[in-house]
């Protein structure tokens, strides 16, 4: 069968992560974590960090860049604000970790704050953002990452396309949720572009020079998100390197080393930040919820233009996280040839 057009069950890829991560040695923690992570991308259509980067966790876990069993723990703290150490986990797991003290701390003091020092990439950072909305609360949370997006009107690498979530809970509904880069596009995106021969939309990329190209191949660096005005992205990018790096005392973006290099012992130093918010602490939850309601109804009937609709932000994922649960998920060829490989290696069954 094309494995372009090879569907699977969101069930069993999910079995054949956790099968995986397991059998490369990750304790029980970081493989249920990992696979929450990318599940959560696969699922909503984010799949530039979805489970395609399953075989890229697997080769820094054993070239020992990630621990396969590390020890999360408070380095710092008092009232609502708390540090984690992330031991150089997979990011995913300090990550979880750090919103759920963020949840807790959130239920005494009405907000939590965690950052999370010696983090590593952690795929999606609306997985996190989500979790504080289905337990009622809002969730924000951000990450840095190495330099692959240059600034306005730059011409090399500054910031890492350190992305922002924020997710609010809607009564009866799925979350209102944003999970954006402050890149143009992410580079995974470029990534899964290069893999289905998909040209880039104009303006997102650059070559070597800095100058726009729609080839995936020969990006070398993405513009920051706004275009003509890209000043408004380089500054989103600056509020998730504060927040991430700065506040943790982890490596600047363009201090990282290269998360696609050829280096997979050396541990990255990547920074984290997650809050939740709880609503009664500011109002009450009814005059909160029916505030929610109000604004995503009205946004969602307001006039669109001929032929389009207006959406609020998380109707597409939460649309397509449907469809897939329904119909599953098309693996695009180089994550399919992947985890053929990962398979052979690990004696896991390919997902069905």
């Amino acid at each position: 069968m094309d494995a372009v057009h090879q569907t699977v069950s969101l069930s069993d890829l999910d079995r054949f992560c956790r099968q995986v991560l397991t059998a490369c040695g990750a304790n029980d923690a970081t493989a249920d974590a990992t696979t929450r992570a990318l599940m959560h991308a696969t699922r909503c259509g984010v799949d530039s960090h979805g489970v395609r980067l399953l075989a890229h966790y697997i080769k820094a876990l054993e070239g020992g860049r990630l621990n396969k069993n590390p020890d999360i723990r408070k380095v710092a703290g008092f009232g609502a604000v708390e540090t984690l150490d992330g031991d150089h986990a997979q990011g995913a797991v300090p990550a979880y970790a750090a919103m759920a003290r963020a949840i807790d701390l959130a239920g005494k003091f009405g907000i939590g704050a965690v950052g999370v020092r010696n983090n590593s990439h952690f795929g999606a950072a609306g997985a996190y953002s989500v979790e504080a909305a289905r337990h009622g609360m809002i969730g924000l949370s951000f990450c840095n990452s190495d330099s692959f997006v240059r600034l306005h009107d730059g011409a090399s690498r500054f910031h890492g396309t350190n992305p922002i979530s924020m997710a609010v809970p809607i009564a009866g509904e799925d979350p209102w949720f944003l999970d954006m880069a402050t890149s143009a596009v992410p580079f995974n995106r470029v990534l899964l572009y290069r893999s289905t021969e998909t040209r880039l939309p104009e303006g997102v990329a650059s070559d070597e020079a800095g100058i726009n190209t729609t080839d995936p191949h020969l990006t070398e660096m993405l513009a920051p998100l706004g275009g003509a005005f890209g000043f408004k992205g380089a500054g989103l990018a600056g509020i998730a390197e504060i927040f991430s790096a700065v506040l943790t005392g982890m490596r600047l973006s363009f201090d990282i080393p290269s998360m696609m290099g050829e280096d997979i012992k050396t541990p990255r130093l990547l920074g984290a930040f997650v809050m939740a918010i709880q609503p009664e602490a500011f109002v009450d939850r009814a005059t909160f919820e029916a505030g929610m309601k109000r604004y995503v109804e009205t946004l969602r009937t307001s006039p669109a233009r001929a032929d389009a609709s207006v959406m609020a932000p998380g109707d597409r994922e939460w649309k397509v996280a449907r469809h897939r649960d329904a119909q599953g998920v098309e693996l695009d060829p180089v994550t399919h040839e992947a985890f053929l490989e990962l398979s052979r290696t690990y004696s896991v069954p390919m997902p069905a």
